[in-house]
């Protein structure tokens, strides 16, 4: 059953990044979700959000531009169990090569099947301006024996089971062995991407992907540039309002960037 439920955040988890080796480390959770540290949520009236964003106006602004925007219907809640869809693909990129199935959520309803999300995964992690533009990254997708990272879509409900769950706004999470990536914001997308939803799609794979990689998380670096992939662009991309959520410990300074789905926007460096 379909249902187009108001969203919320999960947790985000983070590690350093991955090791030439490519052996996943264990990756600990450090309160950093595609929201930040959980001490966000709705302003109510008549109360002040909490620490560390002293300004109604500016939280409310942060929270609008962190919603779940409206749109197509998706999955509140699926079977907990995920299947791997059946296909491989060449590998591409760097020597530092990491395997990959793509997995979809047992109960999940998608335009396009879980065949068509893992045609979407498997060409933007094959896109020269994503993580192989450096020349180093690289990777293969199969589907059988242990692959290095699992790249899941997850229903709403289970994404908080697996990412946890406490700010009030929706989001993706990833650890260096599992990326969930949540149906909502797949079917759904972001504000800061003004209904681009193709282009929200490539950024939320190559942005939990660059979690599977190690890779932290990135305030925006110059105003009106493009914002780092890494940069939390499901809440938004200016970091006022990612600061008024208390992610990430950025810090409120103005500079607001545009929204960006790679890593190597302008193809490999």
């Amino acid at each position: 059953m379909l249902a187009g439920l108001t969203a919320f955040v999960v947790r985000e988890t983070v590690t350093s990044p991955r090791p030439p080796a490519l052996v996943a480390t264990p990756a600990t959770s450090d309160g950093h979700a595609e929201g930040g540290p959980e001490d966000g949520g709705h302003a109510s009236p008549g109360r002040t959000p909490p620490a560390p964003n002293p300004d109604p106006a500016l939280f409310d602004a942060a929270t609008a531009s962190a919603e779940l925007p409206p749109g197509g219907e998706f999955t509140a809640q699926g079977g907990k169990k995920w299947t791997v869809v059946p296909g491989t693909a060449p590998a591409v990129g760097g020597v530092n090569r990491v395997t990959y199935t793509v997995e979809v959520e047992e109960g999940i309803g998608l335009v396009g099947g879980p065949e068509g999300f893992a045609a979407d995964v498997t060409t933007i992690l094959a896109d020269p301006r994503g993580w192989i533009g450096d020349g180093q990254h690289g990777f293969q997708r199969v589907d059988t024996g242990e692959p290095d990272l699992r790249i899941r879509l997850t229903s709403q409900l289970t994404t908080r089971d697996v990412c946890g769950f406490s700010i009030p706004l929706e989001g993706s999470c990833a650890t260096t062995e599992v990326v969930t990536v949540n149906v909502a914001r797949w079917v759904r997308g972001a504000v800061s991407f003004q209904g681009a939803l193709v282009e929200y799609k490539q950024y939320v794979v190559n942005h939990e992907v660059g979690h599977g990689l190690g890779y932290n998380h990135k305030p925006c670096q110059e105003n009106g540039a493009l914002a780092p992939v890494m940069m939390q662009q499901s809440w938004g991309v200016s970091n006022d309002y990612l600061a008024a959520l208390g992610t990430d410990r950025v810090v409120v300074d103005g500079k607001v960037c545009r929204p960006n789905a790679w890593p190597y926007p302008t193809g490999s460096r």
